[in-house]
């Protein structure tokens, strides 16, 4: 055995020989870090940067070079010893198409700021909707989503386009909809996001929040294939830390002895830790399935998708049910599709903000308490004082649940006349069927509440869009010459009708305990109803030109007329132009480092009819009653309740974008970078008026605002593949700056809650008193005196806080309030890694924020002391044997250490969080070759489990939904936070 083993060898190396060579494109440019493998075996080499390679192998084998962009190549070596190998470029890799609005282009030839996503990214997380799944990946977007059932995110491209509505327009398969949470994420074939004014531009009035466009799946030539997944998620809510009973009551009765008041009686025999009470272990379910196939002529597509969030917080709950059916066929010229979506969601609302009870409610107060109404412990005067809500007894009594029942869809057809014409009709239709519910059952749930009956506040309501889209494109090419027209029609109407109904006093039935919640039951009948109606007219026009793909030229404009605004004022026009510059394909440019270098540049205006549908109209109230005459008989009336303005029209958006693309390492590495200036004029809003005006129907809107935003944005990213491992890495970074240059209506500032704004700086700065540490004796409060020698704070003791007397009258009022600081990051940051290796993947998304600076509303509850709620768990507050400490003295009752319009509960929104990691095994074929199962994958996941903060509220990414979003969007006011998720989940496909 051993002899003949050497003589194995001996021949072997008689067969191995060393084969070099260089690989090159079709233009002459070296290819570096190409894969040069020997077919059917794992050896292999990869080209040095001049594209050379060198590998021994045996006479008779096979070499295989490829390359990412390129078509992979067979050489046979046939006793040869040097092999050069040309390839041709993967037009499908290099040319990827890109939908950008009534059509498509190459994305090498996009002169506009336009980011696509892979559908993958977003499908590989958890997410309700498709905007939670964005964060991180894209430049120049900023989402803000929250971890409540059925919640959805908050997003804003490019900075603060006005001042009432961030979110940008969403296109589904041409129709004009929204991809809320009754969309199914895992039917998206591919998203483009549309971020300048260029790209937008097609849309007209309704793109200045920019456009997001999703292309659902289609099926593809061969036989059925099937694709099944599910997953799996836990979530865990992020705790405070909260003081217990023995804590609690050392600092409370230090509160009412410092305030000279008869301590509380408190239960100490109690110790409830209300987060445990109220906060769960949430579960999350995700089950899809889908069918494809296609022929030479005709294709189809259907899944099915359940979607189910039992929450973390009692009471919460989240279900979506959905179907989606996209075929089509073309026979000859004809061609005719459809895509249709069904979808059932229901949610089951959280009551109240059980986020902020669980640390207004205090340890010494018990859950259940029979001597109260409903059963359930809330406190006590004189035992447990509290203003706090308890987050078990509103879900039981307080339920509220909104059902949505939605068909959305379009059927379009076309007639290609000859290769370069064809016509295109496109019908959209959406319909929703909303169903809300309210039940108040008999119970309490908060101390001195007063006793009110059972009551259910029910309605219905219906929504419908129909949308007529006729274009005509023209496509051909002259020689070096390629020119691409489209001219079109559309019209959208829009209507939403609802029906709504009030019963008290329902009655319960004996045997189940359970109230009768149908409104042919109970007593005080209240109806109403309402109807709302909308239209847009639109007329557009696209030219685009290409010169020898080195010069570009795209041209636009959209004129639409809307119903929303008067007759003088209903029709705005929306043109936008840019060019670009393929400086690596001019004669003159040599490089084989640079693959592909381009110049662009762009000019856009976009409009926004941001408003209701009848704000130019009066609104009137017909309810009204007069007594009139000697016989004081009753006349009913009507009076004008919402002043009226007829002169509302578009607000426009004015955008600029001067953009670069790079690609270097034959395209492996690549650069994007854009900087932009947006001015939005005759910003829609309505400022508050004086009631005495007589206006007590809401705020009557005005183009009165000018708001401008510059920023900047870079992506970097980088992909290789070497034999069988392949990584990809990017980095993207966005800085945008917000000014208000403008309030209109005579104004110069606004102020809101905490903030300042201000013509000339940013939208919702922080105003509020400066703290100045806290005072040691009482000489430094005497001391502390203004230019003229008045005590500034003569009723402060020591360990008060002192506030800064900015204006100099020797008093702290609100005229010593200051701008102090912004919300707004400087920069936010995104990081995108994944590697691949025999079957096994791994990928990792990391987000940061730097410079904004957020408002802290659970500090500035349990750090105040004037009222009872719990504490933060292992304070030091100030005493004469404690001086050494920046938490003022503790007291009940006073407000001079508890203000909350001070910077005291300011902090610092800095983060950087491990938004998404995730592992990934697909089954090897030759264990699935004999189950008839092509593709079977494991996936294990997690979501939110680093967080790098110096934040002390639950998390740094929150969302704020107030009604004053826009201006208070750094305050933290018992947001539901972005949850630890942990996910496992499969996939098979047949």
């Amino acid at each position: 055995m051993f002899f003949f083993s050497l003589l194995l060898q001996q021949s072997y190396a008689q067969q191995q020989i060393t084969i070099t060579g260089k690989v090159a494109s079709a233009t002459g440019e070296s290819i570096p870090f190409a894969n040069v493998v020997i077919k059917g075996t794992k050896n292999g080499a990869v080209t040095d940067f001049d594209g050379t390679y060198k590998i021994a192998a045996a006479s008779n084998q096979t070499l295989v070079f490829s390359s990412q962009g390129y078509k992979t190549t067979e050489i046979a070596i046939n006793s040869k010893t040097s092999i050069n190998v040309t390839l041709e470029e993967d037009a499908m890799k290099l040319d990827e198409i890109v939908v950008v609005g009534y059509g498509s282009q190459q994305k090498k030839d996009l002169t506009g700021a336009v980011s696509l996503v892979k559908p993958e990214e977003i499908q590989k997380r958890q997410v309700t909707t498709i905007a939670d799944g964005l964060q991180g990946l894209v430049t120049g977007v900023k989402v803000r989503g929250g971890g409540r059932p059925g919640q959805e995110a908050n997003v804003e491209i490019r900075g603060l386009k006005n001042l009432q509505n961030t979110n940008p327009l969403y296109v589904i398969d041409g129709l004009v909809t929204s991809a809320n949470r009754d969309f199914n994420p895992n039917d998206i074939e591919s998203i483009q996001v549309l971020k300048d004014a260029s790209a937008a531009a097609i849309y007209g009035s309704r793109a200045a929040n920019g456009v997001i466009i999703i292309t659902t799946k289609k099926g593809k030539k061969g036989p059925l294939k099937v694709e099944l997944s599910a997953k799996s998620s836990f979530m865990v809510m992020p705790r405070y830390d909260l003081m217990g009973t023995e804590e609690f009551a050392k600092y409370n009765n230090m509160a009412y002895d410092n305030a000279g008041l008869p301590r509380q009686n408190l239960n100490m025999a109690v110790d409830t830790d209300w987060q445990d009470a109220v906060f769960k272990t949430g579960m999350m379910q995700d089950y899809n399935a889908s069918f494809s196939g296609g022929s030479d002529n005709s294709s189809f597509f259907m899944s099915g998708n359940y979607f189910g969030n039992e929450g973390t917080v009692v009471g919460t709950d989240f279900d979506r049910i959905s179907f989606r059916v996209n075929s089509s066929g073309t026979k000859g010229i004809f061609s005719i599709g459809e895509n249709i979506a069904i979808s059932n969601s229901k949610t089951d609302e959280m009551s109240g903000n059980p986020i902020i009870d669980v640390y207004r409610m205090t340890p010494t107060i018990p859950l259940y308490d029979p001597s109260n109404p409903g059963g359930y412990g809330y406190g006590k005067q004189g035992v447990a004082d509290t203003f706090g809500t308890n987050p078990l007894a509103l879900a039981d009594f307080s339920n509220t649940t909104n059902e949505n029942f939605r068909i959305r869809g379009n059927i379009w057809s076309e007639l290609k006349f000859v290769p370069w014409l064809k016509y295109r009709f496109n019908f959209g239709y959406e319909t929703s069927f909303d169903s809300y519910k309210y039940m108040r059952k008999k119970g309490s749930w908060t101390l001195n509440q007063p006793i009110d009956p059972s009551q259910t506040d029910q309605n219905k309501g219906r929504s419908q869009t129909m949308l007529f889209e006729n274009t005509l494109t023209f496509k051909k090419e002259f020689g070096k010459h390629d020119i691409s027209i489209l001219v079109g029609q559309t019209y959208q109407e829009d209507t939403y009708d609802q029906i709504y109904g009030t019963k008290r006093n329902l009655p319960m039935n004996s045997g189940t305990g359970q109230y009768y919640e149908v409104l042919n039951q109970g007593d005080s009948p209240v109806v109403g109803g309402f109807i709302n109606e909308a239209a847009l007219t639109s007329y557009l026009g696209r030219l685009e030109y290409n010169y020898d793909n080195r010069y570009l030229f795209n041209a636009v404009i959209r004129r639409d007329g809307s119903s929303k605004f008067s007759d003088g004022n209903k029709w705005g026009n929306f043109p936008s132009l840019s060019a670009g510059w393929r400086i690596s394909n001019e004669s003159f440019f040599k490089s084989e480092f640079i693959k592909d270098l381009k110049l662009r540049a762009s000019y856009g205006e976009l409009g926004s009819g941001n408003i209701r549908e009848y704000e130019s109209r009066s609104f009137v109230n017909n309810f009204g009653q007069i007594v009139l005459g000697k016989d004081q008989n009753l006349y009913p009336s009507a009076t004008q309740v919402k002043l009226s303005n007829s002169q509302l029209r578009w607000e426009k958006l004015k955008q600029t974008n001067v953009g670069l693309d790079l690609g270097v390492l034959n395209n492996d590495l690549r650069l994007t970078a854009d900087y932009f200036i947006a001015r939005t004029e005759d910003v829609l809003f309505g400022f508050p008026i004086l009631l005495t005006t007589g206006n007590d129907g809401g705020n009557p809107i005005s183009n009165a605002a000018t708001v401008e935003n510059k920023g900047f944005e870079l992506e970097l990213a980088y992909s290789k593949k070497i034999n069988e491992f392949s990584f990809n890495a990017s980095v993207n970074f966005t800085k945008v700056n917000n000014k208000l240059v403008s309030l209109g209506n005579g104004q110069n500032e606004n102020i809101i809650g905490n903030t300042m704004t201000r013509s000339g700086k940013p939208v919702g700065m922080w105003y509020v008193l400066q703290t100045d540490g806290l005072f040691q004796s009482q000489d430094e409060i005497n001391n502390y005196k203004n230019a003229n020698g008045k005590v500034i704070m003569p009723n402060a003791v020591p360990g008060d806080i002192r506030f800064k007397d900015v204006n100099g009258d020797g008093q702290i009022t609100n005229e010593d309030k200051s701008v102090v600081g912004s919300p707004w990051p400087e920069f936010e940051m995104g990081l995108n890694a994944g590697a691949e290796y025999k079957g096994f993947d791994f990928s990792m998304n990391w987000i940061a924020s730097h410079g904004a600076t957020v408002y802290n509303g659970f500090r500035s509850v349990v750090d105040r002391f004037d009222d009872n709620s719990n504490y933060r768990k292992g304070i030091q507050p100030w005493t004469p044997e404690n001086p050494n400490t920046d938490f003022p003295r503790v007291t009940k009752g006073s407000t001079l250490n508890s203000r909350g319009d001070s910077d005291r509960f300011l902090e610092s929104g800095d983060f950087i969080r491990l938004k998404y990691i995730g592992f990934g095994y697909n089954l090897p074929d030759s264990v699935l070759k004999n189950s008839g199962i092509s593709r079977a994958r494991l996936t294990l996941s997690a979501q939110n489990i680093i967080t790098i903060t110096k934040y002390k509220g639950l998390d740094p990414e929150f969302s704020n939904t107030g009604d004053n979003r826009i201006f208070e969007r750094g305050v933290d006011n018992g947001s539901f936070p972005n949850l630890k998720t942990y996910s496992f989940g499969v996939e098979f496909s047949f």
